[in-house]
């Protein structure tokens, strides 16, 4: 009986991960596991973003102390980038769309979504002191920002890492490469 001469090697699962996927079935996949991420990014964003720029139309706007109004601007700035951050992805999509790039596309915008998660932290951990600063005072405030801050770093890094490490020492990693999707 004759066997099946291996694949071509574009064609092979660059991974042992339990899928049997080609290379542009993974990059469809993970580029839809992006958007759904994107999606989600961008939801929050508009939210904070709205928040931000209403801020500037109330009575009480210009009880602000100059730190507060500082921290303000920052964090409409932050609010800019995070946008278009997450529209990145999307336009280079648009850019590329038929050219056959789909996993350079992937890589990229999964780099350009890790650096918006740390502009998002940044800018939900900023509104959250400056909502604290503003009504309760500076003292809570710090302590806001303090919090927040063990939180996104708890549940953005080191719960993650916590989750990595145990799956490797159970054995459930292969050949101790990192799963990218």
């Amino acid at each position: 009986m004759a066997s099946e001469g291996p694949r071509d090697e574009r064609d092979m699962d660059d991974r042992i991960d339990g899928r049997d996927e080609t290379a542009n079935e993974r990059a469809d996949r993970n580029w839809d596991e992006l958007l759904q991420e994107l999606r989600v990014m961008q939801t929050g964003t508009q939210i904070l973003t709205g928040f931000l720029l209403a801020v500037a139309f109330q009575p009480r706007f210009t009880d602000m102390d100059a730190l507060q109004r500082d921290m303000y601007v920052v964090l409409v700035a932050l609010a800019a980038v995070a946008t278009i951050l997450a529209l990145a992805p999307v336009g280079m999509h648009r850019a590329l769309f038929g050219h056959r790039r789909k996993p350079d596309l992937v890589r990229i915008a999964a780099r350009i979504v890790r650096i918006d998660l740390v502009v998002i932290g940044a800018l939900t951990v900023g509104v959250t002191t400056l909502i604290v600063d503003f009504t309760v005072g500076r003292t809570a405030g710090i302590i806001a920002l303090i919090a927040a801050l063990i939180l996104v770093v708890s549940l953005w890094v080191a719960l993650p890492r916590l989750m990595r490490g145990r799956r490797l020492a159970r054995g459930d990693g292969s050949s101790g490469s990192r799963p990218r999707g």
